[in-house]
């Protein structure tokens, strides 16, 4: 089920499903409100526990699923987008109602711990979507280049043809300290990219994309929230890793569960995202382990992987539509949705 697609003037809902830190850094919440009216002339609405304390959010994850499914309820709303990740959006997920989501299919994006809910909500038929939060990406959007708006605008309001994904020509890691409000809307020096890393492949593919960031992933790997076997035929499976830095060896030990569980056997291509933190040794040790355990350890047929792509936690970052088609092309070294992963909103 796609969404429909945003219009100018259309009601954005802002939730917080994991930690508050819009009650810790409001302005920096402020600050993204703001730019998603000027630059998108979208209008916002927030729902009881948005600003709400992170000790009570923590203490009631019934309180932030109710947020979110009165959000997919509201008539008025037409996206739903994530405050910012934390550590434990998983415990919201037996609170969710699966029928209020698939009777109002609405834009769903985040990214980091919000990977839980996108999913979650995508297993339920719902095209979902990976990408910057209110606190982390729109607050600082005026600091990345006008091709993030673009594509935001290519993906989330189905302007354009289907979009063609264009590496950003710098990326930064992570923001000034937002404790001190005249760092609002900044971000830590930036770095020139060296693009995609295109480590195997001969052939395109094309499959529904799935995915996020690989660390909450494994929080829900042997629950009921994990896809079944049958799901990964023909997928194309992203991953990336978080601010947290897991180490290269942490990241082999995963991958190895994936590959015991057949899913890159099933599966039509892997994507990974760049991985912050790293430093170019470590970079080139990910791309080396990566295909080691696909290739070598687990004897996968030779598939698409790219890696160091510009999504996860680095900025700027694409949004990636879970559940849509995308084709990878490995000769000619391009990624393209191959179809919209929205409605005409009218």
């Amino acid at each position: 089920m796609k969404p429909k697609a945003l219009r100018p003037g259309d009601a954005v809902g802002i939730v917080s499903p994991s930690w508050g830190g819009a009650a810790r850094f409001p302005w920096v919440l402020d600050r993204a409100i703001e730019n998603l009216r000027k630059y998108f002339r979208l209008s916002v609405k927030e729902f009881p526990h948005t600003r709400a304390d992170p000790d009570h959010l923590y203490h009631h994850p019934e309180d932030r699923a109710q947020d979110v499914m009165t959000a997919f309820e509201d008539p008025e709303v037409v996206a739903v987008v994530s405050v910012i990740g934390g550590d434990d959006s998983m415990r919201v997920l037996p609170y969710l109602d699966p029928g209020v989501f698939r009777r109002h299919p609405k834009v769903l994006l985040g990214y980091s711990d919000t990977t839980t809910l996108l999913s979650w909500a995508n297993l339920q038929g719902l095209v979902t979507f990976h990408g910057p939060s209110m606190l982390a990406g729109w607050s600082q959007m005026t600091r990345f280049p006008e091709s993030f708006r673009s594509q935001a605008r290519a993906v989330l309001f189905g302007s354009g043809p289907p979009l063609k994904y264009t590496p950003f020509s710098r990326y930064s890691e992570g923001y000034p300290d937002w404790g001190d409000r005249a760092n609002v809307g900044k971000v830590n020096r930036s770095h020139p990219n060296d693009g995609p890393h295109w480590l195997s492949g001969k052939r395109t593919v094309s499959g529904p994309l799935w995915g996020g960031n690989i660390e909450v992933l494994e929080m829900l790997k042997g629950t009921r929230y994990w896809p079944p076997p049958s799901f990964w035929k023909g997928r194309v499976l992203f991953l990336e890793t978080s601010e947290e830095v897991p180490s290269v060896r942490a990241v082999q030990r995963w991958l190895r569960n994936y590959a015991l569980e057949d899913v890159f056997l099933r599966s039509a291509g892997l994507l990974f995202g760049r991985a912050r933190g790293y430093t170019s040794e470590q970079k080139r040790e990910l791309d080396r382990t990566i295909t080691e355990v696909l290739f070598e350890e687990f004897g996968v047929p030779e598939m698409p992987v790219v890696t160091n792509l510009d999504f996860g936690h680095t900025d700027p970052q694409w949004i990636l539509p879970l559940g849509n088609p995308i084709r990878v092309d490995p000769v000619h070294r391009t990624l393209a949705l191959t179809e919209s992963p929205t409605l005409p909103s009218r």
